[in-house]
């Protein structure tokens, strides 16, 4: 085990750089998880991944494998790198997981994010898409950085446990297609279904951002598009919670 006491630390500087900064993780290939529950999420579902953890005088350490650097740091200097505003005692950098654009898509549902960029949001979206058996998510249009700290923290681990894929729109029609999965998504216009009728068997779910909905070139992909029954004095939900009403009810119908 270490022990680092600066705060201009080369590690020290990592950390930080790696909360504040998406290119910075994109070019490193790691990124943070600040709390115990992500940390032991981490060691439960991708140990593989983990690179090193922080950790201050006190906090109940798990046990972490042979091999993973382990530093113990002073609550001051864990207050500087921590992204979170009241530190939890320990942080994990771990390897962003390498995945490529599958040819074929095996599953039965999936999520798709289109310019959705509130980290809370996609975070949220992402733990509920596992809670609720989906395949994966996709990521479209300049949707928040999955792997920022924020987006980590909302997940709750479902990043360590659900795929997550950034592509293009035309790249994400031509795997719908190669593997004949219907997109419906999350809109008005003369097709629109209520979300209670409609087959679920395989699919996949378009969800837009709160101020723009889908996209055109979206919904220009979309199968048919679903609304849920709402009273008459609420115009719309929020993405996260209408991506978890549509997911309970896909999930629902076939299970």
């Amino acid at each position: 085990m270490e022990r680092i006491t600066s705060r201009q630390n080369s590690l020290c500087t990592h950390l930080r750089r790696l909360a504040a900064s998406a290119s910075y993780r994109r070019k490193c290939g790691e990124f943070l998880c600040d709390s115990p529950k992500l940390v032991k999420e981490a060691l439960l579902w991708r140990s593989d991944l983990l690179r090193a953890v922080v950790f201050t005088e006190g906090t109940d350490l798990p046990e972490v494998p042979e091999g993973i650097r382990t530093v113990q740091v002073p609550e001051t200097v864990m207050e500087a790198v921590s992204p979170a505003k009241t530190p939890q005692g320990i942080l994990a950098v771990c390897a962003i997981p390498e995945e490529g654009l599958p040819e074929r898509l095996d599953g039965k549902h999936y999520v798709v994010l289109d310019g959705v960029q509130d980290p809370g949001n996609v975070g949220t979206i992402l733990r509920t898409a596992d809670a609720f058996w989906a395949d994966g998510l996709f990521l479209i249009n300049a949707c928040a950085d999955v792997f920022s700290p924020k987006t980590v923290r909302a997940s709750m681990g479902a990043v360590f446990r659900c795929p997550v894929w950034t592509c293009a729109p035309q790249q994400l029609k031509d795997l719908l297609e190669a593997s004949d999965i219907p997109l419906y998504g999350a809109a008005l216009r003369e097709d629109t279904r209520d979300a209670r009728d409609v087959d679920y068997s395989r699919a996949a779910l378009a969800i837009g951002s709160e101020g723009q909905g889908l996209s055109r070139e979206l919904l220009d992909l979309c199968t048919l598009t679903l609304k849920l029954p709402m009273s008459v004095h609420c115009e719309s939900l929020n993405a996260a919670a209408a991506a978890a009403a549509l997911l309970w009810e896909m999930g629902r119908v076939t299970r």
